[in-house]
């Protein structure tokens, strides 16, 4: 078991590791930290020459089972607002999703197995993941092939609308897949006191945006989840010309494949025949981010009495946030947790602030679960 010096130091860490973040695909001295730790600690560093950041880590005999325990170790382009003695000191990036916190939970969790290293019938690897907030680290893992010998996969996010102590596990989807949009109308531009000698893209647009919403209101079943959010439009320069181009991008969130593809194709069925009611032509770029996260159902169930005895496990909706874990599942059976980080703000805030005590059970889901799973390898 860890020491209370031990919790002391490794708050100090996470304190550092908050002060100095770094962007996805930059975090070079993230990384040099957590591996210098690693080497401390005994464990063997195996990370592929492909990932120019993030760490792999292995304990455990070499032919044993795989477990992957999985953290990510970036931050985002947000400049902080907390006061915290130990705010960031880069200007405009922060740690505002809590990836310190997932940093120094693994590392804890790296502690105390090593302490169990006698009694290992597993392969652990620890996987520190850079750019999660792009949605490449996930992906950048699984294409080195580390992972192709891994039996399960365990990660987690926090959540500061959960008190610290708490952790949710449910099966099936526990995050949306996302995808991005960016749409381009052209018309034909004039005075816009003769608007019947041109071709309004900004009419046009607008109607376009409002029929949009009808994808999740009248197409996608209305008992599954879905949100189709336009976050950003621009046309024009002045008040008094119509533009000859506009533009418009966003986002749609669903948690299943089948209202993933219904909800492109109503999309673009949408964009290109109202646009044409309008005399527009249009272009579309589809961009796509992670897949639906989906917990296996089998193994949320098998864990998931057994977690009770040692930790305080309620109960939490599913999250349309998008969760680069979720390349994961599509081919290791996985489970992916939300864990209490104390109320605060959402995540993505300028001022969200996370506890420290939140890391004893973020650890602790990680040494419990990779306990019980082993147990049933070896069963």
């Amino acid at each position: 078991m860890l020491t209370d010096e031990k919790w002391e130091d490794l708050y100090r860490f996470r304190h550092n590791l908050h002060k100095h973040p770094e962007l996805p695909m930059q975090e070079f001295e993230t990384t040099a930290r957590i591996e210098e730790r690693l080497k401390t600690l005994g464990l063997e560093i195996i990370t592929p020459t492909s990932m120019r950041t993030g760490v792999v880590a292995a304990l455990g005999p070499k032919e044993a089972p795989v477990i992957v325990l999985r953290a990510d170790i970036d931050a985002l382009p947000i400049q902080e607002k907390t006061a915290l003695s130990y705010s960031s000191v880069t200007q405009g990036i922060m740690h505002a999703c809590g990836h310190d916190f997932h940093t120094v939970s693994l590392l804890a969790a790296a502690e105390r197995i090593k302490e169990m290293e006698g009694s290992l019938n597993v392969r652990v690897l620890f996987v520190f993941q850079p750019a999660e907030e792009t949605h490449q680290g996930a992906e950048l893992v699984l294409r080195s092939h580390i992972l192709e010998d891994a039996q399960f996969i365990i990660g987690f996010h926090n959540d500061p609308t959960m008190s610290v102590g708490t952790l949710s596990i449910e099966g099936g989807a526990r995050n949306a897949a996302i995808d991005q949009f960016k749409v381009r109308l052209h018309g034909k531009g004039g005075h816009a006191a003769h608007p019947d000698k041109n071709v309004d893209p900004v009419l046009g647009m607008a109607n376009i945006i409002s029929s949009l919403q009808s994808i999740v209101s009248r197409h996608i079943n209305p008992q599954h989840a879905a949100v189709l959010s336009v976050t950003h439009v621009e046309a024009g320069s002045t008040w008094n010309v119509i533009p000859d181009d506009s533009w418009f991008e966003g986002t749609i969130r669903t948690f299943s494949t089948a209202d993933q593809t219904l909800a492109r194709e109503r999309f673009e069925q949408i964009v290109k025949l109202q646009g044409e009611a309008f005399g527009l032509s249009s272009e579309i770029d589809w961009i796509s981010g992670p897949p639906v996260l989906w917990n296996n159902v089998d193994l949320v169930k098998q864990v998931k009495d057994s977690l009770r005895k040692k930790l305080n496990i309620v109960e939490s909706a599913p999250s349309a946030g998008g969760e680069d874990f979720a390349f994961y599942s599509q081919s290791i059976p996985a489970l992916f947790a939300e864990v209490g980080s104390g109320i605060s703000t959402g995540l993505h805030h300028s001022d969200l602030k996370v506890d420290d005590e939140g890391l004893k059970t973020a650890a602790a889901w990680y040494v419990e679960t990779l306990k019980i799973l082993s147990k049933k390898l070896s069963a």
